[in-house]
């Protein structure tokens, strides 16, 4: 069984971001990126089905600059197999992205797509149900669980109300919580052998994918600062203030 990991290249998200001066977005002018945590959990799924004999190759694919080139090598220091990067510098939005990895896997064949909910820099958690929704491929998303036994995947996914399982019949698409597991350490042979892996380039134009914004982005704005809070005497001075200053009551 193969095995397809999408990765995305995101900011780190230990750095505290900072909105550029014209508000037109995020300022990530020489701003450590990372390989979006979601998709990190992803990775290790995969390089566990690949260690208990489920599956047979894991392949990771990005799409976006040329630089997503070190997110693959990361996921290939986990255990991917091998890479593919979508090369292209113009903004890419959710559908966009399902667009090309519904050409990527139509590529490639793969019998499984386990991929994060959501990145952490639009929060968007939108490329996932989209591309199932392309494929006509059976979902399975928040993943906290994952078995994978012949043609059949058993997911056990978080809901409000607690615990899902359900039962897919592949190829079928994942989406990782963050329960799932914990990524392994990146050792330092292991980054040395990715470096020997196989990296296979594409452009959206070669998989005949218009990838053009759909969506525009007026203004990115910080969020308001929060005002210090007060301490109150009683609870008919808190009912006030939530009343007449807050206006929540």
């Amino acid at each position: 069984m193969k095995v397809l990991v999408p990765v995305k290249r995101v900011v780190d998200y230990n750095v505290k971001v900072r909105v550029k001066s014209d508000e037109s977005g995020v300022d990530i002018a020489n701003v450590k990126m990372s390989m979006n945590p979601f998709d990190e959990i992803a990775v290790e799924e995969a390089t566990r089905l690949k260690e208990q004999g489920a599956a047979t190759e894991v392949v990771a694919v990005s799409c976006g600059v040329q630089q997503c080139q070190e997110t693959l090598r990361t996921a290939m220091a986990i255990g991917a197999d091998r890479s593919v990067l979508v090369q292209t510098d113009a903004e890419l939005q959710p559908l966009a992205v399902a667009k090309l990895l519904k050409a990527v896997v139509e590529k490639e064949a793969p019998q499984l797509v386990i991929l994060g909910k959501q990145a952490i820099d639009d929060d968007a958690n939108q490329t996932g149900q989209m591309l199932a929704a392309l494929l006509n491929w059976p979902q399975a998303t928040f993943a906290s669980k994952v078995e994978v036994s012949g043609d059949t995947a058993k997911v056990t996914r978080e809901i409000d109300g607690g615990l899902e399982t359900i039962s897919l019949k592949l190829p079928a698409i994942v989406t990782t919580d963050l329960r799932l597991n914990e990524p392994r350490y990146v050792t330092l042979p292991n980054i040395m052998k990715a470096k020997k892996k196989t990296i296979d380039t594409l452009t959206p134009d070669e998989l005949g994918v218009d990838v053009a914004p759909r969506l525009k982005t007026l203004k990115v704005t910080e969020p308001p600062v929060r005002s210090a809070g007060v301490v109150v005497a009683d609870v008919p001075a808190l009912v006030d203030k939530l009343k007449n200053e807050a206006k929540v009551v």
